[in-house]
């Protein structure tokens, strides 16, 4: 029997969070941007970020304040682990986009350290200690960011489970990230109030819809559901340029648009890689009218997980 490894790197892929109408529980992962961490076993019973590298540096070290410290703090508590970790980040996605940055770098963190392990778990059992990483940066647990980096593709993600939704592999999302910062809990502070009980009902029968057209491959039933009534009007004004980035978007063909997590990046889905590469097009166009440069991310809906990569 091979020895466990003394050290691992993963990658943990961006994500779009909510899709507009999963408030919290819905999401799916980002091809080509995310984050790399490096995880090392440590004879002394504890957690320490050696280095924190790439696009966001002024991160705490401090591994009860860090997101991806927090989740092997957890992870390391709830086995009983006697040995410890020490991580480095390289951060691939800037905080306050909108594209799981937080999310990425404890997801990394745990597929890492769960390498190290002598009987390794399952991606889904990494699920709690994600969500304990994820509430260091949000201040609360939900799983719409760290469910798809962990299974990959779009992921309902409730309380204490994970369920992968099929989705044809032609759909593509274009995900546009204008270069502007929008915190999170700023994001979720704009929720605050009241809500009708008509609201819901009519978000849930959105929400279905998505979730019945992505299980059969209708467009038709994404395209009547994947519009948010609940929180992208309290969210909108936060993020210049939004109702033109939307307008654009579906005018230009996409089954839905809306603020990708709490923002201000904006997502639209297209049945093709065609369709979202010219709703990308025309979003960034839009925030180009609105004063902002833009990165352009395509990537399957049914995007890819977290792995190991060395």
């Amino acid at each position: 029997m091979n020895a466990a490894p003394v050290e691992v790197r993963a990658f943990a892929p961006g994500s779009v969070g909510n899709v507009g109408v999963g408030f919290d529980i819905l999401g799916h992962s980002i091809a080509g941007i995310g984050d790399v961490a490096t995880v090392r076993r440590i004879d002394a019973p504890a957690v320490r970020i050696a280095a924190i590298r790439g696009t966001v540096t002024d991160l705490p070290l401090d591994a009860q304040r860090n997101t991806a410290g927090m989740a092997l703090i957890s992870l390391r508590e709830a086995l009983d682990l006697p040995f410890g970790f020490e991580l480095e980040l390289d951060k691939g996605i800037p905080l306050g986009s909108g594209l799981g940055g937080s999310a990425a770098s404890c997801v990394a963190a745990l597929v890492a350290a769960n390498a190290l392990l002598d009987a390794p778990l399952a991606a889904d059992a990494l699920y709690p200690h994600a969500l304990a990483g994820e509430a260091v940066a949000s201040g609360g647990r939900h799983g719409d960011n760290v469910g798809p980096m962990l299974l990959g593709g779009l992921v309902l993600a409730t309380a204490e489970r994970l369920t992968r939704i099929e989705v044809p592999a032609a759909w593509h999302a274009a995900v546009v990230h204008p270069h502007a910062v929008l915190e999170t809990r700023q994001a979720r502070a704009a929720l605050a109030g009241d809500y009708a009980l008509g609201e819901f009902v009519a978000q849930s029968a959105q929400l279905a819809q998505v979730l019945l057209g992505c299980e059969r491959g209708d467009a038709a039933l994404v395209r009547a559901g994947l519009n948010d009534l609940l929180v992208e009007p309290r969210r909108a004004p936060l993020i210049a340029g939004f109702a033109a980035v939307k307008e654009a978007a579906l005018a230009a063909g996409a089954m839905g648009a809306s603020i990708s997590g709490a923002g201000p990046s904006v997502f639209a889905w297209g049945e093709s890689r065609a369709d979202a590469e010219r709703a990308a097009t025309a979003m960034a166009a839009a925030f180009a009218g609105a004063g902002f440069d833009s990165d352009i991310h395509l990537t399957p809906v049914a995007g890819p997980a977290a792995a190991v990569i060395a």
